[in-house]
């Protein structure tokens, strides 16, 4: 087995080829997921009171899920700037860049003062925050995702991708285990000071990514030359990827956001305990985890779309069993629920970074799958938690409007997923390739060794 480092380029894939790259890429990722998963917590549980108490506390619930979708408006922004230097300058620096601020943005959120002491200012300072994470969020992704896929053998760059998938469910089993740890304290000392703790070890935690990535070894100079503005240059050669790729993420972040934040804040509408909550969410964490890698080896065999598309329409109908499952305040079948939630979630999302990915040209691909897939974040993962409390409260309690909002959105994923070409068999080297110019390509090595 070989590792490809750049077109044309092979080295054999050893194992600390392979540990390497899962902790830049995957790591790295599963630091920023920490960060985000938990200000999405503390939305929940939390910043209701510190930062919104003069709210109703499902209002007020709603407006903190609003604050935490601020932080996606920058996410497209901060996708297309950082993808292009990605592309223009090279991978590493933008990786090291996004994790620094990320983690100082975080430091900073846990040294918020609260509304009972500065006001409205609190509130505002917490969105300025948000939006600061957000942007580099919007370059977080793509880069690791890319340096998984652009470094992987020809037949696992859907494991490899999914590196950063997997990092996801390591950062939310970190964010949710450490804030269950703060729950076990008394309500008053969570309110008033053990909310920040998280955020306080998130901005250390940062710092150990920064050092692996600054240690990444040397990209090799690519043989396509990236253009003056890549992304420009992409939305012109690949118009119809661009669109059906923000359908992808739109449908995916969707689903993800609804599954891994509303999901907490449905359990306690319904009785149950911040730290059974939170426990639940743990178990879906872990089952997340295991699941990813799982999925991404189907797709390296099967294909990238078939696992999308089965694990999606399965996500979907599941979702009307997930809802009376855990109204049946029985631990057992309410972590059971959370457990297949998780493992249906891992299927779109260990596919996409490789089939995101290998839409496009090397030259804008850092552009290219950093705008698509923040643009897809924004407009769904933005917005999903915020909406789905929405129809929670205007379907009086009852979850049947959660329910029809996540099959729409698998609806919208599993179309797109259908348009795109399906790449798990074209070589690296040729992805992006229109199908004919590849075809072309085969043909005429084909008769040269003739």
């Amino acid at each position: 087995m070989t590792q490809t480092i750049g077109p044309g380029t092979t080295r054999p894939a050893t194992a600390v080829n392979v540990t390497r790259t899962f902790f830049i890429s995957g790591f790295g990722t599963a630091l920023e997921f920490y960060d985000f998963i938990i200000y999405g917590l503390a939305a929940a549980l939390v910043f209701p009171k510190v930062f919104f108490p003069s709210f109703d506390p499902t209002v007020g619930t709603l407006v903190a899920f609003a604050a935490f979708g601020s932080g996606f408006v920058a996410r497209p922004l901060g996708g297309i700037v950082i993808g292009h230097f990605g592309d223009r300058i090279g991978r590493k620096a933008m990786l090291v860049l996004t994790l620094l601020v990320m983690g100082s943005s975080t430091f900073l959120i846990g040294c918020l003062p609260t509304y009972g002491g500065v006001g409205v200012a609190a509130p505002v300072m917490l969105v300025a925050l948000r939006l600061v994470q957000g942007f580099a969020a919007g370059g977080e992704w793509g880069g690791a995702s890319l340096f998984g896929i652009e470094n992987a053998p020809e037949d696992r760059r859907g494991l490899w991708g999914s590196f950063t998938s997997a990092g996801i469910g390591i950062g939310s089993l970190l964010g949710t285990g450490v804030f269950t740890l703060v729950t076990l304290l008394p309500q008053q000392a969570l309110e008033s000071w053990a909310w920040r703790v998280p955020f306080w070890l998130g901005g250390l935690l940062v710092l150990v990514g920064v050092v692996a990535r600054s240690r990444m070894p040397r990209e090799e100079r690519r043989t396509e030359r990236a253009p003056r503005v890549p992304i420009v240059d992409a939305i012109k050669r690949h118009p119809r990827q661009m669109l059906l790729a923000i359908g992808v993420a739109f449908g995916y972040n969707t689903l993800a956001y609804i599954g891994s934040i509303f999901t907490v804040t449905y359990a306690e509408e319904r009785g149950y305990s911040h730290t059974q909550s939170l426990l639940l969410q743990v178990a879906g964490s872990i089952a997340f985890m295991v699941a990813v890698p799982v999925m991404a080896l189907l797709s390296d065999r099967y294909g990238r779309k078939p696992v999308v598309i089965v694990g999606t329409v399965a996500y979907g109908a599941f979702f009307f069993a997930y809802f009376p499952m855990v109204d049946g305040h029985v631990v057992l079948l309410a972590t059971v629920a959370y457990v297949v939630v998780n493992v249906l979630m891992a299927a779109p999302q260990g596919c996409i970074p490789a089939f995101l990915g290998e839409q496009f040209s090397a030259a804008t691909r850092y552009s290219s799958i950093s705008a698509t897939y923040q643009v897809g974040a924004a407009l769904g993962g933005g917005t999903a938690a915020t909406t789905a409390t929405a129809l929670l409260l205007a379907f009086d309690g009852d979850p049947i409007g959660v329910g029809l909002y996540s099959a729409a959105a698998a609806l919208v994923l599993v179309l797109c997923a259908w348009g795109l070409r399906e790449t798990f068999r074209v070589p690296t080297a040729r992805l992006g390739e229109p199908a004919e110019a590849r075809a072309d390509r085969t043909g005429r090595s084909s008769g040269g060794a003739a």
